[in-house]
């Protein structure tokens, strides 16, 4: 395809949300059969859940790659135009990335004080700080950042 199209990425988000819920289902389906709900997961589970993740990562590339480039690109220089509502939603994002960061660090001090270390609120703070931190870069690229689209013509010097 030479067109940066979201048909592609928003199928295979699709897809995945079905493989996830085939997982949910196949699980249900084993505590059928046992009669209680088994403690680990059944290889077939991790097969779905492992290419639902894949595609849901595919899928959420490709949609960010739209979002931040549009259908196709144009050769030339592009200059940002200035907007408030993208200074706004990068504020309120840095007063969460600095909350965030306050918390993290509050629940280290409180885990080496007391020896209770809860890893997954840990993982999962650390996680929303990563998600908050990539926001702020794609906010960035696509409303402040300044791009130039090079072309090359089909008789250039490379020997491909």
């Amino acid at each position: 395809m030479y067109r940066n199209d979201p048909v592609l990425p928003t199928f295979a988000l699709i897809l995945a949300a079905g493989l996830f819920y085939m997982a949910y289902l196949n699980g249900v389906h084993i505590a059928r059969l046992q009669g209680h709900t088994p403690e680990e997961l059944s290889v077939g589970q991790i097969g779905l859940m492992a290419f639902g993740a894949a595609l849901l990562l595919y899928g959420l590339i490709g949609l960010i790659s739209y979002w931040l480039e549009g259908i196709e690109l144009r050769p030339g220089r592009h200059f940002p135009i200035p907007a408030t509502a993208p200074v706004a939603a990068g504020v309120v994002l840095v007063l969460l990335l600095t909350a965030l960061s306050g918390f993290f660090v509050r629940l280290l001090v409180y885990s080496a004080e007391t020896g209770h270390n809860p890893t997954w609120l840990q993982g999962l703070i650390f996680g929303a700080i990563s998600l908050v931190v990539g926001g702020l870069f794609g906010l960035y690229r696509r409303f402040f950042g300044r791009e130039e689209v090079v072309t090359e013509g089909e008789k250039s010097e490379f020997p491909w």
